[in-house]
């Protein structure tokens, strides 16, 4: 994914342009760092206290220059407004996030109202038009069977929460004049990994196979995260 974001910035922005980058639901910050250290003042917001404070931990082992270009807000993505002004970033993510929203339409135009023209939005969310191909694969056919009529599902940390498809959030970023650009697949072929999985030693072959598969048709539709990214008109 952190390959499919750099594509669209390389693509949308010139190089070396110092991005300003709101990073909604941030978790451990992962991206927000990696922003970071390429040199684009990045703002994270989080409500999880126990996530921000591991934030701070490792943002406190990196050099001054980079702990300077992030700015950390603990709130909830759906108050973007109360934080800060429209238009104030060039690239806003909102990666595993929509999922845990019961109505996810609110914050994704709340999230395209704080981006300048032309600024990339980027979601990552549960596929909720291949919620049978995990169970399916894994031999659960009562559980496959049930996934084929509901947009619901139970994830990995035991929780009841939601998937979106591809074409109602294309009509949702058409409505919010942040119409879709490009889309892509993620763990197209390793959903069913184990969390506690072995890293293969051939780490770098299976993520050519995963990107390959992640921009090619007819994998992408089957995967188990969709990366969208619209652009702001």
């Amino acid at each position: 994914m952190a390959r499919q974001l750099d594509e669209q910035i390389a693509g949308r922005f010139p190089v070396g342009q110092r991005l300003r980058v709101l990073d909604v639901g941030m978790g451990q910050g992962t991206q927000a760092l990696r922003l970071a250290r390429l040199g684009h003042q990045v703002t994270g917001v989080e409500q999880d206290a126990t996530m921000i404070a591991a934030v701070r931990e490792a943002l406190a082992a990196e050099p001054e220059g980079i702990r300077e270009r992030v700015r950390l807000v603990q709130g909830d993505g759906r108050d973007t407004g109360v934080h800060f002004l429209p238009g104030s970033f060039d690239v806003v993510l909102c990666h595993g996030v929509l999922m845990y929203v019961e109505e996810p339409d609110p914050l994704v135009a709340g999230l395209a109202r704080m981006l300048a023209p032309g600024g990339l939005l980027s979601l990552l969310v549960r596929n909720g038009d291949a919620l049978a191909v995990r169970p399916g694969l894994c031999g659960d056919w009562a559980g496959a069977l049930a996934a084929f009529d509901t947009t619901t599902y139970r994830n990995r940390l035991g929780l009841d929460v939601r998937a979106d498809r591809l074409a109602s959030l294309t009509a949702t970023l058409d409505g919010i004049a942040a119409p879709l650009h490009a889309w892509y697949g993620v763990r197209v072929f390793t959903d069913t990994a184990a969390d506690d999985a072995e890293i293969p030693e051939d780490l770098q072959t299976l993520l050519a196979v995963e990107e390959r598969a992640g921009r090619t048709d007819p994998y992408r539709g089957v995967a188990a995260l969709l990366h969208l990214c619209g652009v702001r008109g």
